[in-house]
């Protein structure tokens, strides 16, 4: 079976449309937050006779949605840790039938672009510029957010740096004085070699 995977950028959303040929196996891989409501909506082309699997995981084998036999539905989590996240459509067909590629349509949303205002705004009663506040406190907090782990990010990576120029600077003295050992060594030997040769006194 063939395997192909796209790794896309870190994008609030974005809709794909890919082809997914017979007995092949096509995955989208994303990097996303912890704590972030992700949805998706799919829609795949007819193929009779196959069937194709819908499968979301991460890094540790966890599956999060798994879905068979899809042409058309959603789908929705919510991340427990900082990962990277694929989902595959697997594509299965009966030996010796008559195959076809797949077109396959993926929108994919997550943090403020994933809630659904309309519910909040009905739940709550709200007014349409109470709802677009809300929309704009939320993508506030998710920039807050955003900004606070690349500033996490970086004070890690600074003490990265700062531990690898220490060891650095320690193995560098050390060699520094394993060759001068060894020089003076070196310096002693020749010296009782040729003094045992009676060439210097």
């Amino acid at each position: 079976m063939r395997s192909s995977v796209f790794n896309l950028p870190c994008l609030f959303h974005f809709a794909l449309m890919f082809r997914l040929p017979a007995n092949s196996r096509r995955c989208l891989k994303e990097e996303i937050h912890k704590g972030v409501l992700v949805s998706g909506e799919y829609e795949l082309s007819d193929a009779p006779g196959q069937k194709t699997d819908l499968l979301v995981t991460d890094t540790k084998g966890h599956i999060l949605v798994s879905r068979e036999n899809v042409d058309k539905g959603k789908f929705a989590f919510v991340t427990d840790d900082y990962d990277v996240f694929e989902a595959c459509f697997v594509s299965k067909s009966p030996v010796g039938q008559r195959t076809q590629d797949q077109e396959v349509t993926l929108s994919l949303k997550h943090g403020v672009e994933a809630k659904s205002y309309d519910s909040i705004a009905e739940v709550g009663r709200l007014k349409p510029l109470e709802v677009e506040l809300q929309k704009l406190e939320d993508l506030s907090e998710s920039i807050v957010k955003d900004f606070a782990y690349m500033r996490q990010r970086e004070a890690e990576m600074r003490d990265t740096n700062e531990s690898t120029n220490s060891r650095v600077l320690y193995f560098s003295v050390f060699s520094m004085g394993i060759l001068l050992a060894l020089a003076t060594w070196q310096v002693l030997y020749l010296r009782r070699f040729f003094k045992a040769k009676k060439l210097i006194e």
